[in-house]
């Protein structure tokens, strides 16, 4: 279930050395896009690549069928194809100029999404007159899709991030979630230090090494590790030396536990040893599969960064977006997004309860379904809560280096826990990753 989405956000891009530069991919430029106005043909075959059986490729097979009731003589192939397959056959076709061959439509990662329109700008469809409307999705998972104004995806999976805790262990210590709704960070390690000391357990935990909390907290401030003029921007990020000092208190008072591998993240909240997680939704599969703590957990927005211009209490962290290929049939492909993953509530209904593939489209949150009570979450309704926040998240720039910027943040963090000064630390980042970019 959500836990899947944690493999699609690590699969990854591609390295710094198979990275293409705009311009290297044989590029005729931006390829025009459908317009809301064009022909829509009655039938026709659509070709589709996505990963995953029992998330992304049932849903693109019932978004099919609500399709094909006003649309009989349209057909979808639906492929199964791994995201690391997608990645490379996108380079590899670009690199070939063979994009005739690309599906009519593919998802793509979020964080993966400016990367491969940027270098490859022939292959997609700009969507920004095709009649989705954009402004019924958040303005931060947009804007994974989006560049130099014109939006080149529509957004399917979920990734905004919760704040998950455990009512049985916040009891002891006097504490509600409520407790945790609408806190700054200071708030949550000041809180967190009284449930380790009452209960031993840390509030949260990590994977070492990884930079997707660090991420998350800067996201959080509308903050990115880009500029608008495409260039890094981690050594004189202050909001991102911000975000770091919260990363070393959260160690050092041992409200943060940083574990070795994914397996051992999982079990920390599994096997009741830390009270809480914070994390893209997708995250709640895994939690869900704790059956002995059916009813004691809850789930609240995140802490926001004290001191930082545009700090918010919402992040994300993962999800993926539809994207069309220029060399398709554009306008029945953006039809198909139109009227299902961007117009039918009847789709998101389908598909929650069976895959637990969540909406980023705001009135799919309105229905009955996504409002009903979830007994494992004490009857909150969860689902659309998160709807509701993932509205309020700030949009940030990903840019054709993101996985380059990210790890080389993380590398920075692992040596500012050993003793490195954070301004020494994010120096050799921005060399590391200007170097990258070269």
């Amino acid at each position: 279930m959500f836990e899947l989405n944690r493999r699609h956000l690590l699969a990854g891009a591609l390295s710094a050395a198979a990275v293409t530069m705009v311009g290297c991919s044989g590029s005729d430029g931006d390829s025009e896009g459908p317009k809301a106005g064009d022909k829509v043909p009655t039938s026709g075959e659509l070709s589709v690549w996505c990963w995953d059986p029992a998330f992304n490729v049932y849903a693109m097979k019932e978004a099919a069928k609500i399709y094909q009731k006003t649309s009989p003589e349209v057909k979808v192939d639906v492929k199964e194809t791994p995201w690391d397959d997608i990645q490379t056959k996108v380079t590899t076709l670009a690199q070939s100029k063979k994009g005739d061959q690309l599906p009519d439509i593919l998802l793509v990662q979020n964080n993966a999404f400016q990367k491969n329109v940027i270098n490859y700008p022939e292959l997609f469809a700009d969507l920004s007159d095709s009649g989705v409307a954009f402004d019924e999705f958040g303005e931060s998972v947009v804007g994974y899709s989006k560049i130099d104004g014109k939006n080149y995806g529509v957004p399917f999976d979920n990734g905004t991030a919760i704040n998950a805790l455990r009512t049985d262990l916040l009891e002891k210590v006097g504490l509600k979630v409520s407790d945790f709704t609408d806190i700054t960070w200071d708030d949550y390690l000041t809180m967190g230090k009284d449930v380790k000391a009452k209960t031993g357990k840390p509030l949260l935990s990590a994977q070492s090494g990884q930079s997707d909390m660090l991420m998350m907290m800067l996201q959080s401030a509308g903050a990115s590790l880009f500029g608008d003029d495409e260039k890094a921007n981690i050594a004189n990020n202050e909001t991102l030396k911000v975000v770091m000092k919260y990363y070393g208190e959260l160690m050092k008072s041992g409200v943060l536990v940083e574990l070795n591998s994914w397996d051992q993240y999982i079990g920390s909240f599994v096997n009741s040893n830390v009270a809480g997680t914070i994390n893209g939704v997708w995250i709640l599969g895994s939690v869900q599969t704790a059956k002995d703590q059916a009813g004691k957990w809850e789930i609240t927005n995140v802490p926001k960064l004290v001191g930082v211009d545009g700090a918010t209490n919402y992040t994300a962290n993962g999800g993926s977006s539809w994207a069309v290929s220029a060399k398709g049939d554009t306008a029945l492909a953006a039809d198909l997004l139109k009227k299902t993953f961007a117009g039918s509530t009847e789709l998101y209904d389908t598909i929650l309860p069976k895959s637990g593939a969540l909406a980023n489209w705001s009135p799919a949150g309105k229905s009955e379904v996504y409002k009903k009570p979830q007994p494992f979450f004490n009857n909150q309704p969860i689902y659309s809560k998160v709807v509701e926040f993932a509205g309020k998240v700030p949009s940030n720039k990903t840019g054709a280096y993101y996985y380059e910027a990210r790890d080389a943040v993380a590398a920075a963090m692992v040596k500012v826990l050993k003793g490195t000064k954070i301004d020494e630390a994010l120096a050799e980042a921005q060399k590391n990753v200007e170097f990258a970019m070269k």
